[in-house]
């Protein structure tokens, strides 16, 4: 008799005991830092699905851009250019208008950005890799293709 009370007590405790360590693993994982991705496409409509990018500050951060379109990349190409927080974002791309030898993103302004990708014909992808800044506020990001920013093509990515 005294077998059949002792029974459930010990399976009880080895519940106890398991959830214990599942707890306990759970907390670690949830805990382990975690960059942000985002999947951007652009179109020969001139905008970008996303326009609006959320990060924490220093977070790593992945964005990938796939140009949809299907017109020529002389015609229609397409970049992800993320600038510094009080870039004069017209000078920017007054200045990229004679940037066609670097995908459209002026040396002498490079300095004004984060990170950036190549420039995509239609049907290609990049991605690009960086640390979010570690100045919360908002960051402007665009297309520096002449006219493209002008047309709507830009969003903002915001660091909290």
């Amino acid at each position: 008799m005294k077998k059949y009370l002792l029974l459930p007590l010990l399976a009880a405790s080895i519940l106890l005991v398991g959830c214990g360590q599942k707890t306990e693993s759970a907390a670690v994982v949830a805990s382990a830092p975690t960059g942000a991705s985002f999947e951007l496409t652009a179109n020969d409509s001139m905008k970008f699905n996303l326009t609006r990018l959320e990060v924490t500050a220093g977070q790593d951060v992945t964005v990938s851009l796939t140009n949809m379109g299907n017109m020529p990349k002389v015609a229609m190409g397409h970049n992800w250019v993320l600038l510094k927080k009080g870039t004069d974002v017209k000078a920017f791309t007054d200045a990229a208008i004679m940037a066609a030898a670097t995908d459209y993103v002026p040396t002498a302004l490079a300095g004004q950005v984060i990170a950036h990708t190549k420039l995509l014909g239609p049907k290609q992808s990049e991605e690009v890799k960086f640390k979010a800044p570690t100045e919360p506020g908002e960051y402007v990001y665009l297309c520096t293709f002449p006219a493209h920013y002008l047309s709507g093509m830009k969003g903002v990515l915001v660091v909290k």
